[in-house]
């Protein structure tokens, strides 16, 4: 079957589905593989549920006419998104980056929604699956698309925009995030890079950040110059990091006046993300006012940028994920906040390869550069560091060490990898 003629039959059905525990009625079941499940061996249960079509790749497990033989479910999922791409002329963003792009994302949604009616990847669903997906969940009322794009090695951005087919691109930063399957921090610059690559061959848009001097020589090398600028200076659109109890405002600046964004957010390694939020909105008309609101009402969550009050305690939850840039970004803006008492909570950074027990050494020098109350490092390779912290096994021990500890007037950072699921030291 044709890939326009599955179209038609998801424009019938435009929902989709991948797991059939969560499969509804209606519906259409694409049977993915995984390392360990096949999707296929599912079939029999989708049409049992109700699925108005199961897409399946291995003949045996064909039962009847609603059942679709493709030679490979994945790619198809991808062409038919590429198909539905194909029927949009609205802007379509593409976020990638070590750190924070799913916040920024979250930010220019907030701010685009005001004008548009915009659509943008839900969670953090930026691989391979979930960028087609995201593509297929938009529908035809859509002015705006913002797609985010994760990766973890080479080609897999240059693949993502074969579907997504972006008029606009940002790469958010490159930091030591993935090096197990990017090779190093080259790598990771590289494979972020392929957004760049795309941009210049299909003469896209690039908001670039100007704070750091690495975009700017990844774009010099490609010869772009298609670019709307964002940062502390230099650039069409400039802002200054505000602190205000912890959280982050934003002055924007524009000649004669400075517009202060408030948001509920944590961390001066917020700044970029907010004041290209500002660019985004401000490039696509919407006015500074709807931004300012946009910006004041978004609520962080997820983990992400939280700050929490517990009582007489202030806890800063940055858990949903890190990498050593991330880690770093976190203490140091930690340290500089103005807290009478301060404990570090952190658990390990996954997918470093052979860095990474040098990368959590390298953490723990940090953090003796200030005085601390109490440090706990949890699991992962702060088991094989030198250090006088108090090293536990899991978030389970950590959360015990918490709640024996009963800290009061104290404020507490969080942080650590997802695998290290740190958010669950908090009894909340």
């Amino acid at each position: 079957m044709s890939i326009a003629a599955l179209y038609d039959i998801y424009l019938l059905h435009p929902q989709i589905q991948t797991d059939t525990r969560k499969l509804k009625a209606g519906e259409i079941f694409f049977a993915l593989k995984g390392e360990n499940f096949n999707g296929n061996t599912f079939a029999k249960q989708a049409l049992e549920v109700g699925a108005a079509a199961v897409i399946i790749d291995e003949k045996e497990y064909y039962i009847n006419e609603k059942t679709i033989l493709v030679d490979d479910v994945l790619t198809t999922l991808q062409a038919i998104a590429k198909h539905h791409r194909m029927q949009f002329t609205i802007p379509f963003l593409a976020i990638t980056g070590s750190n924070g792009k799913t916040t920024t994302k979250e930010l220019m949604n907030a701010v685009l929604s005001k004008k548009y009616k915009t659509y943008c990847t839900f969670g953090n669903l930026n691989n391979h699956i979930g960028v087609p997906l995201t593509i297929l969940g938009i529908k035809k009322d859509a002015e705006f698309a913002i797609i985010e794009m994760g990766a973890n090695h080479q080609h897999e951005i240059e693949g993502y925009c074969q579907y997504a087919m972006p008029t606009h691109v940002l790469i958010n930063n490159c930091g030591k995030a993935h090096l197990e399957g990017f090779g190093g921090i080259e790598g990771v610059r590289k494979g972020k890079g392929e957004l760049y690559d795309y941009a210049v061959n299909y003469n896209c848009i690039v908001f670039r950040n100007t704070d750091l001097d690495y975009l700017q020589q990844m774009a010099t090398d490609r010869g772009i110059t298609n670019e709307i600028t964002y940062g502390s200076s230099n650039a069409q659109y400039v802002g200054k990091p505000i602190d205000n109890t912890g959280l982050i405002d934003v002055a924007v600046i524009t000649p004669g006046l400075e517009t202060i964004m408030q948001t509920q957010l944590v961390g001066d390694y917020n700044f970029a993300n907010i004041i290209g939020a500002v660019a985004v909105g401000r490039t696509f008309d919407v006015p500074m006012n709807d931004i300012k609101a946009a910006l004041q009402e978004y609520t962080p969550s997820n983990s992400r940028s939280q700050l929490i009050k517990q009582g007489s305690n202030t806890i800063i939850l940055d858990a949903y994920n890190a990498n050593p840039t991330s880690m770093r970004a976190a203490i140091e803006n930690f340290a500089k906040a103005d807290y009478a008492n301060k404990i570090i909570m952190i658990g390990g950074m996954w997918e470093l390869g052979a860095e990474s027990i040098a990368e959590h050494q390298q953490i723990v020098q940090l953090l003796q550069q200030w005085n601390w109350n109490d440090v706990v490092l949890v699991g992962g390779d702060f088991a094989h560091t030198q250090h006088s912290y108090i090293y536990l096994h899991s978030n389970a021990e950590a959360k015990e060490w918490l709640e024996n500890l009963k800290p009061e007037n104290t404020a507490i950072l969080i942080k650590g990898s997802r695998a290290a699921a740190m958010e669950k030291v908090l009894a909340l």
